[in-house]
């Protein structure tokens, strides 16, 4: 750690995967090495190699580290209560294309590359336990019990990623249509005198 604090040294390790993942998505995860994405990025390869063992160590942290970071950002934007569902449920596709989409087509090339599988794996079983812990609580807000809300959940970011990566507007809104109908039946059963217009 030479001169730096753990602090410090963490701070560096996250600004430099955030960086190099960003290198990665606008310059391709194909044919881009370490001298590649450094020269993107600003920096020399020996500061890369200070905190990382290979490419493929930076590929796999880096893109654990940012997609968790997307997770974030998509469920700071999440609805407080059953009235502002619509709100969400409309606004978070676009924003999320927009804001996101480069870093969802590099995540489905990085788990989908048979060297990187098993991390895609492991990514994807977190993600099931922290939509599954994200549903509980909503379970509190919406009045909807998780086990009904895990699956919306899984809908929703499943069509918002295709519709990031394709720009897909028939699948999106057909999805967001079953989405939405699902919820009113939901609100209905376990909230009947919550007005949902």
């Amino acid at each position: 750690m030479a001169n730096y604090t753990e602090k410090q040294w963490n701070a560096k390790k996250v600004e430099l995967m955030e960086r190099c993942y960003n290198g990665f998505a606008e310059l391709g995860l194909h044919g881009t090495g370490i001298r590649g994405v450094a020269k993107y990025c600003g920096y020399n390869t020996s500061m890369i190699y200070t905190y990382f063992k290979d490419l493929d160590d930076l590929i796999i942290q880096s893109t654990e580290y940012c997609m968790s970071k997307v997770e974030q950002d998509f469920m700071a934007k999440a609805p407080t209560d059953v009235g502002d569902l619509w709100r969400f449920i409309d606004e978070i596709p676009y924003w999320t294309a927009e804001k996101h989409g480069k870093k969802y087509r590099l995540m489905y090339q990085v788990y989908t590359h048979p060297k990187y599988r098993d991390y895609g794996q492991k990514f994807f079983k977190g993600v099931d336990q922290r939509y599954t812990e994200y549903a509980k609580k909503l379970e509190g807000k919406l009045g909807i019990p998780y086990q009904k809300l895990t699956p919306l959940i899984f809908i929703l970011i499943r069509a918002c990623v295709h519709y990031a990566l394709f720009e897909d507007e028939f699948y999106l809104k057909s999805q967001i249509e079953v989405l939405k109908e699902t919820l009113e039946l939901f609100i209905v059963k376990y909230n009947p005198n919550i007005q949902i217009f």
